[in-house]
């Protein structure tokens, strides 16, 4: 079988990461790059021994069996629809979009082709991720705490709400992932924002934000999110079932229960490595443990995007759980033990 004919759109670090990764492999091919800064595109490919293109559809035109979309939040969108025009498998670096509405319409489009997708929530692929699932088998979540704590990163866009989407969808959306997959959908969320944005030149994110959630299943949450640190602190969760406490990492699983206290490491490089592997396979026809196909990332993005609204307006949002929810400026009806809220029709 021939080698799988990767094309990458986007030229950034976390592209960097992905073309690494896959020159790796010994069945993919990495036919080129491009990026709407042409420099760091010939540097990429050059680097891999791949070419340049000019654009998407140049790239397009060169028969990838696969495209990774490598773009900052705010790029997404045309990129996604040219590519799934062409038929060709995708996989979407997160978060999927900065808006909602450009994330609905590229789901709606892979659905209606019935598109091999998949996107980088590659915490899913952690080994601990599964031995937690394990033990939260048969152990109703009662609560969980997820946190995302770290330092505004050193790209321009990032901290202008409109082009990163702000903390809680450009960094915290792994924590969220997590959550929904050990703890199930969430029904509603309040948050608020510090209203203060990092010292950063153009900056108007939320510095902090804090969230509290309510699960389908009847447990309870909060997310912090900060951006106010040098460094990256503390990025996770923690998850309490009856009788069992969960501290689950990028780096490892820590378990507490009546037995005492355990701590399993993780591979965090393995499984960047193992979400490549298994859409590569996928793609080939060998495989089919793609964790995170672009629906699914949808959910993911929005549960944090309904974070960053209730932050914004001070409002709690519902989220049906149905798979065409989408979000409104409906506002629902307030009772003496619910607040008002923004919410999302199924």
């Amino acid at each position: 079988m021939r080698a799988c004919r990767v094309g990458l759109v986007g030229a950034g670090g976390v592209a960097q990461r992905h073309a690494r990764v896959l020159t790796g492999f010994d069945d993919v091919e990495l036919i080129g790059v491009t990026d709407v800064a042409p420099d760091a595109a010939e540097a990429l490919a050059g680097a891999h021994g791949a070419r340049t293109f000019r654009d998407v559809d140049e790239l397009l035109a060169a028969g990838p069996d696969a495209v990774y979309v490598c773009v900052p939040p705010f790029a997404h969108g045309p990129v996604e629809e040219a590519v799934i025009d062409a038929g060709v498998p995708m996989f979407v670096e997160k978060p999927v979009a900065v808006d909602l509405e450009t994330a609905e319409r590229v789901a709606a489009l892979v659905e209606r082709r019935g598109l091999l997708t998949g996107v980088g929530h590659h915490w899913r692929y952690l080994h601990v991720v599964e031995e937690a699932r394990q033990m939260l088998a048969d152990r109703p979540v009662r609560m969980v705490n997820g946190a995302w704590l770290d330092k505004v990163p050193p790209v321009a866009w990032w901290a202008r709400r409109d082009r990163s989407g702000g903390p809680v969808v450009e960094q915290a959306a792994h924590v969220l992932d997590l959550v929904r997959l050990l703890v199930g959908e969430a029904t509603e969320v309040t948050a608020y924002g510090d209203g203060t944005p990092p010292p950063v030149e153009g900056a108007d994110i939320d510095s902090v934000t804090a969230a509290t959630l309510r699960f389908a299943s009847g447990a309870v949450g909060t997310l912090a999110a900060a951006c106010v640190l040098g460094w990256k602190y503390r990025a996770g969760l923690e998850i309490l079932a009856d009788g069992l406490a969960l501290s689950l990492a990028e780096d490892g699983l820590t378990v507490c229960d009546a037995d005492g206290e355990r701590h399993l490491p993780a591979d965090p490089d393995g499984a960047r490595v193992a979400v490549d592997r298994a859409f590569v396979d996928a793609v080939r026809g060998i495989g089919d443990d793609v964790r995170v196909p672009y629906a699914e990332a949808l959910r993911t993005q929005r549960l944090a995007l309904a974070v960053a609204e209730s932050a914004r307006t001070g409002r709690a949002v519902a989220l049906p759980t149905g798979p065409a929810a989408r979000l409104t400026a409906a506002v629902a009806d307030a009772t003496p033990a619910e607040t008002t809220g923004v919410t999302v029709d199924a």
